[in-house]
């Protein structure tokens, strides 16, 4: 009996002088934890985009801007991609840009709507990557890219299906229409990519 007890004084003495045994469940698994919470706010901001896009693309639909010539609009669901490009990258603005088509084309368009969006949207998108890569342009001035580019992809995507180049006879009043409309798309994005930097979000 008394031995176990020499013994039992020994260990505590042993574990006094090593001092509190680290957690592993402590400063080891911090940063997992902190990683699954920024990809699970990633993913709502992904989510908020995409419906946000879903209404301003539905909200076209019902208002269209009707002049006479086909192709053109302004594109309010393009705020969505520029804003998610400059928030959160190239690899999220694409995922957002092909679901929001995708399920516009699903819900309220057509295969061929969602085929000549997809066209101009993935041509649109990678020019404004590699404008923003360069960093000599502004939101609104790579935002004006990508809507000439957007026309340029649908015009493309149009003569591919018609079996014509006859439809590049409305190109300079895309082109035109393109740059308005990205300027417009650009500096709505600025405005609100500035006030949420402001606003620490």
């Amino acid at each position: 009996m008394l031995r176990e007890k020499r013994i039992d004084r020994y260990a505590r003495h042993v574990d006094e002088l090593r001092g509190p045994s680290a957690d592993p469940f402590g400063t080891e698994e911090q940063p997992p934890v902190r990683r699954r919470s920024l990809d699970t706010k990633t993913l709502t901001v992904c989510a908020l985009l995409t419906a946000a896009a879903l209404i301003l693309s539905y909200i076209e639909f019902l208002l269209p801007l009707n002049i006479g010539l086909p192709g053109i609009k302004i594109g309010l669901a393009n705020i969505a991609a520029v804003m998610a490009l400059y928030r959160l990258g190239p690899k999220y603005a694409l995922v957002i840009n092909v679901v929001r088509i995708a399920l516009a084309a699903l819900l309220f368009g057509s295969l061929f709507s969602g085929l000549y969006a997809l066209c101009g949207g993935l041509v649109s998108l990678a020019g404004m990557v590699l404008l923003k890569k360069t960093g000599a342009f502004s939101i609104a001035g790579v935002s004006m890219a990508g809507g000439v580019l957007h026309n340029a992809g649908q015009l493309c995507a149009a003569a591919v299906l018609a079996g014509s180049v006859q439809v590049f006879v409305y190109s300079p009043v895309l082109v035109l229409s393109g740059m308005a409309a990205g300027i417009v798309i650009g500096v709505i994005s600025g405005l609100v990519i500035s006030r949420l930097r402001t606003a620490g979000k």
